[in-house]
Order: structure tokens, then C-alpha cells, then sequence
């Protein structure tokens, strides 16, 4: 079974994070949760409401990551998802989560991210020349980056597949998963019927 790597921490947007875990364990993927360190990780939710000009946020879901982005080898993954929320921030700082997203990059395996995941490239310097979604307030960022700002629920470029936040979800996934089904597709069991 071929596994994907999300790579996330605490303030993470629940919703972008456990969509897309539950939904690729239903395409018939292993999905770790990787993060700083392994612990129960504390969600938010982000949301909006009358009269506020950005969003707000509250304690979301907590959820377990299956491992450190030390203990990361990134070989043995096909894939990799960066969801949004405030995480992005600081993960991008990390050592190991750079080792492992250039990985990805070099190897030129599909990579989702959406909403504040750009941040997490910018770094990297991987953005350049790209067409790229994020949250909309990123655009001076995404452009700064060397990078060209589409504000679409799913953009594709080569590998990578990005999206500006939850609500771009369906689109989102479903760009994803067909870059896995050509590039990594789950074997069939005997027997299975093929759709």
C-alpha cells in the first residue's frame, strides 16, 4: 500500500488537515501525520464571522502524529500534503521539514498544499517560476517568492497541487488523487473489479 506523508503541527486548520487524511485513506493510502515532535497535536478552526475583517479562530480537534519529522524517511512515502492554519509558520523553520519537503520536490513527487502551506515553500525557494493558490492574503508573499498567484479553488502545476483553503477542498483533492492514480496508484486487490 503506498503511503503519503502530511506534514503539520499544532494550529493546524482541523478541516485541512483531517479531510484530506480521511479522504486518501479512502483512495487506499497509508497516511502518517508527521510534526516538530510526536505528540497529540492541538487543531484550530478557522472561521468567519459578521463584522470581524479577517478570520477568527478557536480550539479545533487534537490528533496524534505518527512520528517526528526526524524520524522522517522520505523515500518511503509517495506523496506528501501540507495543510494550512497558523502551523506553516513555524514548521517551515525546521531542519528536518525542509529535508523532507525538498526531497519531495527533487524527486518530483506530488505535493498538496493549500491556504498559509505556500509559506512553508517560500523558504525552499521551490515557488519560483510556479502557478500557485494560497490564501488570498499570501498573494504579496506568493509574489514575492518569484511565483505567479491564481486565486482558483485548485491549481495544478506539474507535480504540485494548491488551493487557497478549505472550502476549495473537493476541487483540491480531486486534482491530488489524479496525480497519485497516474504517478502512485493503489494495487487492486485479487479479485477486485476494476472501475
Amino acid at each position: 500500500m503506498p503511503k503519503v506523508l502530511i506534514l503539520t503541527g499544532d494550529a493546524a486548520e482541523s478541516l485541512e488537515v483531517l479531510y484530506p487524511y480521511q479522504r486518501l485513506r479512502e483512495e487506499g493510502y497509508e497516511v502518517h501525520i508527521a510534526a516538530p515532535t510526536k505528540k497529540k497535536l492541538q487543531f484550530v478552526v478557522h472561521d468567519f464571522v459578521p463584522g470581524f475583517d479577517t478570520y477568527t479562530e478557536k480550539p479545533g480537534y487534537t490528533w496524534d502524529a505518527d512520528l517526528a519529522f526526524a524520524e522522517v524517511d522520505p523515500t518511503e512515502y509517495v506523496a506528501v500534503v501540507i495543510p494550512g492554519g497558523r502551523a506553516p509558520e513555524y514548521i517551515r523553520n525546521d531542519p528536518d521539514f525542509q529535508r523532507i519537503l525538498r526531497h519531495f520536490f527533487q524527486a518530483n513527487r506530488p505535493v498538496a498544499q493549500l491556504c498559509h502551506a505556500a509559506l512553508t515553500l517560500i523558504p525552499l525557494g521551490v515557488l519560483a517560476g510556479r502557478r500557485t493558490a494560497a490564501y488570498p492574503a499570501l498573494e504579496p508573499e506568493v509574489r514575492a517568492a518569484g511565483a505567479e498567484f491564481v486565486n482558483r479553488e485548485a491549481v495544478v502545476d506539474g507535480m504540485m497541487v494548491s488551493a487557497r483553503a478549505w472550502p476549495d477542498h473537493p476541487a483540491w483533492m480531486r486534482e491530488f488523487i489524479r496525480l497519485l492514480r497516474q504517478h502512485a496508484p493503489v494495487s487492486q486487490p485479487a479479485g477486485a473489479a476494476s472501475a
